[in-house]
Formats: C-alpha cells, structure tokens, sequence
C-alpha cells in the first residue's frame, strides 16, 4: 500500500495521473503512487479538476475537503483531504 501521512492539515498521498483514459479508475501502483485514470484531458486544469471530483466521491467527502497539494502541472501529484485522517483514507481506499 501507498504511504498515507497526516499533516496539520489532512492526509495526502501520491497519485500518478494517466488523463485521456477510457474510465475514471485507480488502475494500480507506481511506486509510492496510486496509479488513477482519468477520462478528462490534461488541459486547462480539468484532469486536476478530475482528480479532485474522482477522491471525493471515492472517499465519500465533499468536494471541498478535497485539493491537489502540489504537482498541479504535473502527471505526479500530491492529493490532500482535509476531512479525514491518513488511516481513515487507507480504510476507505482498501474498501473500494
């Protein structure tokens, strides 16, 4: 499993984008990354917007809880949620 870290303000993770795909889906691992597909493409920030939309309806917290920590123009991002602790996501990953 992915490293999952509480900071003072949520829990973040890895995530290694593959925008442009067939379904909105985690697909696997790379690394110390979930590997998710995304069917929005990589332009004008809407796979970003994708990725934000795609962890808040799978962790079943709202949007807003939800925000890319960095890598914003990159494939390799750091996702962050602020609504639950890095064990919470971990449970609720698992149980997808």
């Amino acid at each position: 499993m992915i490293p999952i870290r509480d900071t003072s303000t949520g829990a973040t993770f890895a995530v290694k984008l593959h925008p442009g795909a067939k379904k909105n889906a985690i697909t696997g691992e790379l690394g110390d990354a979930l590997k998710v597909s995304l069917t929005a493409p990589p332009v004008e920030g809407r796979a970003n917007e994708a990725c934000i939309e795609f962890f808040a309806n799978l962790l079943k917290v709202p949007r807003a809880s939800v925000s890319i920590a960095s890598g914003h123009t990159s494939r390799k991002k750091m996702v962050r949620v602020a609504a639950l602790s890095a064990d919470e996501v971990r449970r609720r990953l698992n149980t997808r």
